[in-house]
């Protein structure tokens, strides 16, 4: 490996930012880029090669990702930590905010126990060009069919009643330690809904990632298409896949800390602090964007890039 430049380290920073929540799959981006770039892109940026300096850098931008998202959720992170504190300590679980809290705890321990067995396995063996550019097509497939089977819930079901979830008020808790005031922001009246996923349909959606561990597979994209699979919102699919990846994104940085601090980061540091820097803001404007995009929008354009950009690296491979 002849090392990382300053041009891959904010190249490849950026993209790792915005499509790590994008559900377009940074991994698999940061396969395909390289390789259909070529030459030195390609030899300095190879994900699957053992020992590669490239392994530390994508510790870092995963880091940065991660801390740029709990920067975006600090509110509400901040809320849904005291509900797990409080939870411990009263062992009970009766707010809207303990229940949310120990969804994501249950919800997360499916890919963190897949990624620590699987990560290097499907790094080395799969995180190759042509099986990415596969992966990416299957990924945008899975967007599309979600979105029309979606479509097809929402058509048979469009005369049914709109359930409204009850606020509870400290009038209703009799003014108690357990009374809670009504939300006040788009984020906590979601979270509200949230809470009231059974826990089984809460861990599928969370081992749902497990599926990203393919490069060209999406991390949010699995866990939105498996939420609207089982009657989730784009809203609430987006919030719960944007929770549900802050901390197994950290977590992955964290656990891999020392190849960032050991041999393998060596020489590339300055580039790595750099890059990250770029995956930081990408991810803050990303999910910023993606937030409000969700209220409204689908995943259709999404599905349909990720086929496109999939099939033109296929024929690129193929041809040149």
């Amino acid at each position: 490996m002849s090392g990382l430049s300053w041009l891959e380290a904010i190249v490849i920073g950026g993209l790792q930012g915005v499509a790590e929540l994008f559900p377009v799959s940074s991994l698999g981006h940061s396969v395909l880029l390289p390789a259909v770039i070529g030459g030195s892109w390609a030899q300095d940026l190879d994900v699957s090669a053992p020992e590669s300096p490239y392994l530390a850098f994508i510790v870092g931008l995963h880091v940065a990702t991660a801390l740029a998202l709990i920067i975006y959720f600090w509110r509400d992170w901040v809320r849904i930590i005291r509900g797990l504190i409080t939870s411990i300590t009263r062992r009970e679980v009766r707010t809207p905010d303990q229940r949310l809290a120990w969804l994501l705890v249950l919800a997360t321990i499916p890919v963190g126990l897949a990624g620590l067995a699987l990560d290097h396995v499907f790094r080395t063996y799969l995180a190759k060009p042509t099986p990415t550019a596969v992966f990416l097509v299957l990924n945008g497939v899975l967007l599309l069919t979600a979105e029309r089977l979606r479509r097809w819930a929402d058509d048979r079901d469009a005369t049914r009643d709109t359930v409204v979830l009850p606020v509870v008020t400290p009038a209703m808790t009799g003014g108690g330690r357990h009374a809670t005031t009504a939300p006040q922001t788009a984020g906590e009246i979601s979270d509200r809904r949230l809470a009231t996923l059974p826990v089984g349909r809460a861990v599928l959606i969370g081992a749902a990632q497990i599926a990203a561990l393919a490069p060209g597979i999406s991390r949010s994209g699995s866990t939105m298409v498996t939420g609207l699979v089982k009657g989730l919102s784009h809203e609430d699919a987006a919030r719960f896949s944007f929770l549900l990846a802050t901390p197994v994104i950290l977590a992955a940085g964290v656990l891999k800390l020392g190849d960032l601090a050991g041999p393998l980061g060596a020489g590339i540091r300055p580039q790595i602090l750099v890059g990250s820097l770029m995956s930081g803001i990408g991810a803050y404007l990303s999910v910023r964007f993606l937030t409000a995009y969700f209220e409204t929008r689908s995943l259709r354009p999404f599905g349909i890039y990720c086929i496109v950009a999939g099939a033109l690296c296929l024929a690129w491979f193929t041809l040149r």
